[in-house]
């Protein structure tokens, strides 16, 4: 017969530790309310400053690994060969002329004149200088300049916006556009900030009037959204703080929003809803949020926990991108849970009773008996499930996975300008390239070659890459002493499946000197590999913290287990519509974007990620209410009933919230924000009303009592370092 482990009610020694910690934290952060808000004031306030001007120091790329083979090719190019690593160019329109005539070649030849002389620029080049057929549209009636803007991501920015309004519009018998990487990338950057006001514009209202439906009361609706600022504002001056050291992503701003307003929201409802419980039941202020602290508040650590862990993971990967989400999400998930668990207590304790004032409900109260109605519809619902269990649990399992089956077509690629607005410069420049021009210029590959080598090798080299399949049209080699270059057009798109192939052609292509290949292809494959070299630590790194983290919350061996794995399976129908809606294009007018036909390779693990620890966050919540009732009564189904009927309501209304947040940030015109921010509201939405509402009380009641059994080893571990929300004193 299966042992199960039922929590024991005569060995008291590891709980009775714990109202003295917790009373003397609640001491601790209560003992002087006034001051500890005062200086909590103080410190926001100098966030402010820290953090002004942060958006202008955060960088727009980061998608290649740095120690890659074509990072490496790309520096070397830019060192040795500035002038093929063109990243500024300049679209000229001659209207119905040709580029060939007298007068527009000769404004054509004062604007590239005009350009070497600029400060910060290099590497000039233009189809009236060199004639290349690749820098002259098929019609005849555009062609090219190219240059380089040299410095780092900052300064180029900075150039680009100085010379940019000299060029653009209208030149004589020319109309010019500015486009090219350096461009695109500074367009996305302003954009992204742009944007991001109006999200918190959009967001902040709406959360603040959600708040108020879920409390009933203006005062305890205003408390989350006041920890949320708090957590924003800090986040803000760390990531700050951070561009000193290393190079931040630009994106990370928007998860900072999202996540600085969900998660303090989130803890707040949390807190403030269990205080409430306190008080209702006839504590004084002080007791009511040492209670609460011992249960809520223990909670919201574990939870905070568990979101920072699945943020970590993307310490792994090498691309700043990536790691950037990591120093913005831990922060903020650090910082809102330091405010919840420090400057929310002290604001209770100065409230009171009086955190139910404003109340905007009490003439609908009159009519009905709060504590009859609260949790009616959850109580039926998590009956409903636990007599229906098999077949909810089976049910929901198929939903999820038959929404998730178009992420088995996947394609990766990268970050263009396709992730700006149609109507934006820089995207139409791109677009008139890569549909009007031969080739493709500058998305072909480069070969560096290094090592000193004759002409006729070089030329026997460059007939065996001529010789690929793949290719198009080989140029150069462009000699410099012991280096060399070959720039080499492939067929097809320039991300496509036949380049990316070529890549690895070249790269297996035997030559007398050394050889490294770069180009946009070339980055692709090397994102690929970096990511999936690394991503089986990362999912080991989730699963084992994880799995520790529920086990000290529950001391049950088989709920960790159903965590992590419920956790994935709520993900399936976010992944599922990033590649039906992003990639394939459904909905792309209605949403206003443009589809490049592939997702960016790093953004879905930026989205499991982010996802994961935010379904973890609900789960916790759910987990830990249902422990402290089977920790008392011993009734397993009972205890789930029990959790349910008291949190479903509150992870539904804190999921919704997070929503709103996540759709806020979802308006961005740039697509890679806003698939981050449609795709998580919908994970959490999934999560809160489909995995934790159906799924995960029809398998706890699929397993029954079996759910809490742990080997008599663990069991003793947990009783001496386990944490669960009932420790300590009973409410």
């Amino acid at each position: 017969m299966t042992e199960v482990n039922t929590p024991p009610r005569t060995e008291e020694e590891a709980p009775a530790k714990a109202p003295a910690r917790i009373g003397r934290y609640t001491r601790l952060v209560t003992a002087r309310p006034r001051l500890s808000l005062l200086v909590a004031l103080l410190l926001t306030a100098l966030a402010v400053l820290a953090g002004s001007g942060v958006a202008d120091r955060l960088g727009s790329g980061g998608w290649e690994d740095p120690a890659a083979e074509s990072t490496y090719a790309t520096k070397a190019l830019e060192r040795e060969f500035p002038d093929s690593q063109p990243n500024l160019l300049l679209l000229l329109d001659a209207g119905r002329a040709s580029v060939d005539d007298p007068a527009v070649a000769a404004e054509a030849r004062d604007l590239a004149g005009r350009l070497a002389g600029e400060k910060g620029v290099s590497g000039i080049g233009s189809y009236w200088q060199s004639g290349s057929p690749a820098l002259r549209a098929k019609d005849g009636h555009e062609a090219l300049i190219a240059a380089r803007i040299t410095g780092d991501e900052n300064a180029m920015g900075r150039t680009l916006d100085r010379i940019a309004p000299h060029y653009r519009g209208t030149h004589g018998p020319l109309k010019v556009k500015v486009g090219g990487i350096v461009a695109v990338r500074h367009e996305m950057q302003t954009i992204i900030k742009e944007d991001l006001t109006r999200a918190e514009l959009i967001a902040l209202p709406i959360t603040l009037v959600l708040l108020v439906m879920v409390f009933g009361s203006a005062v305890a609706a205003l408390l989350p959204l006041g920890i949320g600022i708090v957590a924003i504002l800090g986040t803000n001056a760390v990531l700050r703080g951070l561009t000193t050291f290393t190079d931040v992503s630009v994106f990370a701003l928007n998860l900072t929003t999202a996540l600085g307003l969900g998660l303090a929201i989130d803890y707040a409802l949390f807190i403030v809803r269990r205080y409430r419980e306190e008080l209702s039941t006839g504590a004084d202020p002080l007791t009511a949020v040492g209670a609460t602290l011992r249960t809520a508040g223990r909670t919201v650590l574990f939870s905070a926990l568990t979101v920072a862990v699945s943020l970590a993971a993307m310490m792994v990967f090498p691309q700043y991108f990536l790691r950037s989400f990591a120093y913005a999400g831990i922060a903020v998930v650090l910082l809102a849970a330091a405010a919840a668990l420090i400057l929310l207590p002290a604001a209770l304790v100065l409230l009171g009773h009086r955190v139910n004032s404003l109340d905007l409900r009490r003439l609908l109260r009159r009519r009905r008996d709060p504590k009859a109605a609260e949790g009616t519809a959850w109580a039926r619902t998590a009956g409903l499930v636990m007599r229906r269990a098999p077949l909810f649990a089976l049910g929901t399992t198929v939903l999820l996975v038959t929404l998730g089956l178009p992420f088995l077509g996947v394609k990766f690629g990268t970050a263009d300008d396709r992730q700006l607005p149609s109507t934006a410069e820089s995207h139409v420049v791109q677009e008139h390239i890569r549909e009007g021009f031969p080739g493709s210029p500058g998305g072909g590959l480069e070969v560096l070659a290094e090592g000193r080598a004759t002409a006729s090798q070089y030329a026997a080299y460059k007939q065996r890459v001529a010789a690929l399949p793949e290719v198009v049209r080989v140029d150069g080699p462009l000699v410099k002493g012991d280096a060399a270059y070959f720039t080499v057009q492939p067929k097809g798109e320039a991300v496509g499946d036949t380049a990316q192939r070529l890549a690895g052609d070249l790269r297996a292509l035997h030559a007398p000197f050394g050889t490294r290949v770069t180009g946009t292809a070339a980055v692709l494959v090397d994102t690929k590999h970096a990511i999936a070299q690394r991503l089986p630590w990362a999912a080991v790194f989730i699963a084992v913290v994880t799995l520790l983290l529920v086990f000290l919350l529950t001391g049950s061996v088989l709920i960790p287990v159903q965590a992590v794995v419920l956790n994935a399976l709520s993900l399936t129908a976010m992944f599922g519509a990033v590649v039906w809606v992003f990639q394939d294009g459904h909905l792309s007018g209605a949403l206003g974007f443009t589809s490049p036909g592939s997702i960016e390779t790093t953004l879905p693990v930026l989205m499991f990620c982010v996802a994961f620890g935010l379904s973890m966050d609900y789960g916790v919540f759910l987990l830990s209410r249902i422990k402290e009732e089977y920790d008392r009564t011993g009734d397993h189904d009972a205890a789930v009933r029990h959790g349910l009927q008291h949190t479903g309501g509150l992870i539904t209304a804190a999921a919704v919230i997070l929503a709103v947040v996540m759709v806020a940030i979802g308006t961005s015109r740039v697509t890679n924000t806003k698939m981050l921010g449609l795709g998580i509201a919908l994970a959490v939405l999934m999560d809160a009303m489909a995995v934790r509402s159906l799924l995960v009380p029809a398998i706890m009641r699929l397993t029954g009592r079996a759910t809490w059994w742990a080997p008599a080893p663990l069991r003793r571990f947990h009783a001496r370092f386990g944490v669960s929300e009932g420790g300590g004193d009973a409410p």
